[in-house]
């Protein structure tokens, strides 16, 4: 295989495309001898961020808090990190680009996965007439809600470089007939109304685009065989389908090493400037077999109808309890009633409304303030930043409260 094929499009120096990816909106602080570039920098601000850290108690697939082997949302983004790392390295594309969108791609996913995503979905719909889609919350996290200490002290915004913000908000993973190309125009990143609306910017994020596919599905195969969801005979229909429809001889078994050793070779054995990043047709089917296997297979399972009745009676019960805090100006002081009765949920959102309300200021603090409390679907956008943030363990501890008498 060639290596390098995309080394003159890479996002570098030399591309026509760098001083656009590398910009910011707001100008990042220096320091003297910094050592790190640009994405680098973004990388371990990423890293450092709490909702980088809430992502290990959060769902991937399947709900499990109490089982350590099963994977959690943490470990789908460092494994999407692993793939396109491998991917950009081949290819010669720029790998701490790569890196940093990957592990900030999921940053805005709920509590409790897509299924969390589906009733803050249907939450915001109802409330506000918006689209909710965790790829346009994860920019949302990135540019308005998280914060580091600044050389100051003062907590600010993270204000990341256009390419990794770009990259988070057009990360996902569908994998359709046509190659991905990247987009030329340069866009509002704010004003994308829906998912895969428009392409990445650079090459680099659309390989981050594939890594998220080729990261999860045979993980989740993996975990739902070790979980029972799954039978042994399912996974030798799974090889008999694969090689009698694909021809793929040389597989021996479906594991996630297997699925992913052999999609990134593939990818990297078709994939140039001229053709896009893609995979052969045999190796596209392929991967449309896997993924039609696990929705029949896997995430329409019936046992996990109880888990999906669960999340939605707990994020109900919390959404429905916040909204009647709302008293205009008044509302942390109506909260305050509430204090003794659910401290969990007292502390977190109050402490919430005085770090991003226009009413109050902090002296350690120096974020953008983004809700005004005289407005009432600034206080509903509030909640829905607040509830996705959550971590399945934190909703869970919050609704027990609320069971308490």
């Amino acid at each position: 295989m060639e290596r390098k094929k995309f080394l003159d499009v890479a996002t570098t120096e030399n591309n026509e495309k760098w001083k656009q990816s590398i910009s910011r909106e707001n100008k990042l602080y220096e320091r003297n001898h910094e050592l790190r570039s640009e994405f680098s920098r973004d990388y371990n601000r990423i890293l450092h961020s709490t909702s980088y850290r809430r992502l290990k108690h959060k769902t991937q697939v399947f709900f499990a808090t109490d089982n350590d082997h099963i994977c959690t949302r943490i470990e789908h983004v460092n494994h999407v990190s692993a793939v396109s790392y491998t991917i950009a390295n081949y290819l010669g594309l720029n790998t701490q680009l790569t890196t940093a969108v990957a592990i900030g791609h999921d940053l805005g996913h709920t509590p409790f996965g897509h299924e969390g995503e589906k009733i803050l979905g249907d939450f915001s719909k109802a409330q506000l007439g918006n689209e909710f889609w965790h790829e346009k919350n994860s920019l949302r996290f990135v540019d308005k809600i998280e914060t580091l200490p600044n050389p100051a002290g003062k907590q600010s915004n993270l204000d990341l470089t256009y390419a990794v913000r770009d990259g988070i908000v057009c990360h996902c993973g569908e994998v359709r007939a046509e190659a991905i190309f990247p987009r030329d125009q340069v866009v509002d990143l704010n004003d994308i109304q829906k998912t895969l609306q428009i392409s990445s910017y650079t090459w680099e994020g659309c390989v981050v685009k594939i890594a998220d596919k080729i990261s999860y599905l045979g993980r989740d195969i993996e975990d739902a065989f070790k979980l029972g969801i799954l039978k042994r005979s399912q996974l030798k229909e799974l090889y008999n389908i694969t090689k009698d429809t694909v021809g793929i001889h040389s597989i021996r078994e479906i594991n996630n090493t297997v699925l992913m050793h052999n999609f990134i070779v593939d990818l990297c054995q078709n994939s140039s400037p001229d053709n896009g990043i893609v995979l052969s047709s045999k190796y596209l089917t392929f991967i449309n077999l896997v993924n039609k296997f696990n929705y029949e297979n896997i995430y329409n399972h019936e046992r996990l109808n109880n888990f999906k009745n669960y999340v939605k009676l707990v994020l109900d019960t919390i959404l429905n309890t916040l909204m009647r805090y709302y008293d205009g100006e008044k509302t942390l002081d109506k909260i305050k009633d509430f204090k003794r009765i659910y401290p969990s949920l007292h502390e977190g959102f109050s402490g919430w409304l005085k770090k991003y309300c226009i009413q109050f200021k902090g002296k350690w603090r120096d974020n953008e303030k983004i809700y005004d409390l005289k407005n009432y679907r600034d206080y509903i956008q509030a909640i829905i930043d607040y509830t996705s943030g959550m971590t399945d363990n934190f909703a869970i501890r919050v609704f027990n409260e609320m069971l308490r008498f």
